[in-house]
Parts: structure tokens; C-alpha cells; sequence
């Protein structure tokens, strides 16, 4: 599911590769946040941005168990009366599922300045 190459230098940049055909959703960005954290790495640090790349093959292939797509709602408030705005899982999903799958892994990844700098190293292949 992942491969992994190391450089010889050690300031050079590493390259996780993983593949989402039939992996969980859930599964594999959890995965993904690990190691665009660099926790996968000997030399991790929580305050430093770690010279990883990520490439996610097949997004469009990633499975989501039980009746999530249809029944799971994400919801967003426009700060006005009955404001309240709601799209189903499989809507968004099946709009931009590259979008959809950086909003999972930007959920589980800590809400600090380093985040939009991991965010920008994940990349999509068909």
C-alpha cells in the first residue's frame, strides 16, 4: 500500500507513494497525516516541517464502508438566521474527491501554522 524511498542525503526529499484503490477512507488518511507530519521519520520534530513528499494514486477509488456516501452530512452555518447549509458525503465526494480528501487529512493534522505548509506536499496522480 505505501512505498517508500530513502535518499542518501538526508536533507533531500522523501517520497511516500500510496495507493487508495479499496483502502478505507479513513485508514489512509490517517496514514497520510502521519507522514506528512514526518512522525514516520527517526528524525521527527513537532516544530519543524519535514521534508517529505506525498503522492496519492487512484483518490477516485478509495472505499467508504457501510452507508456513509449517501447518509453522512457535513454541515456549515453562513452567520445568518436559519442559516444552516448541509451537503451529503457522496455529493461533495463525487464533486472534487482530491478537495474532499485534503479537507479529511487537514482535520486530522494540528491546528497550527505548519499546517497549510504540510497540506501544500500532498499530490494527486491519476
Amino acid at each position: 500500500m505505501m512505498k517508500k524511498s530513502y535518499p542518501k542525503n538526508p536533507n533531500r526529499i522523501i517520497t511516500y507513494r500510496f495507493d487508495a484503490t479499496k483502502t478505507p477512507l479513513g485508514r489512509l488518511a490517517s496514514e497520510v497525516a502521519k507522514a506528512v507530519q514526518g512522525k514516520l521519520l527517526p528524525s521527527y520534530r513537532p516544530e519543524k516541517i519535514s521534508q517529505v513528499r506525498i503522492i496519492i494514486q487512484n483518490i477516485n477509488q478509495v472505499a467508504v464502508s457501510g452507508k456513509k456516501i449517501n447518509a453522512k452530512k457535513y454541515f456549515r452555518y453562513t452567520g445568518y438566521p436559519g442559516g444552516i447549509k448541509s451537503k451529503r458525503m457522496g455529493d461533495l465526494f463525487k464533486s472534487n474527491p482530491q478537495q474532499f480528501f485534503i479537507n479529511v487529512v487537514k482535520n486530522m493534522l494540528p491546528n497550527n501554522k505548519l499546517r497549510i505548509r504540510m497540506i501544500k506536499k500532498i499530490q494527486f496522480m491519476k
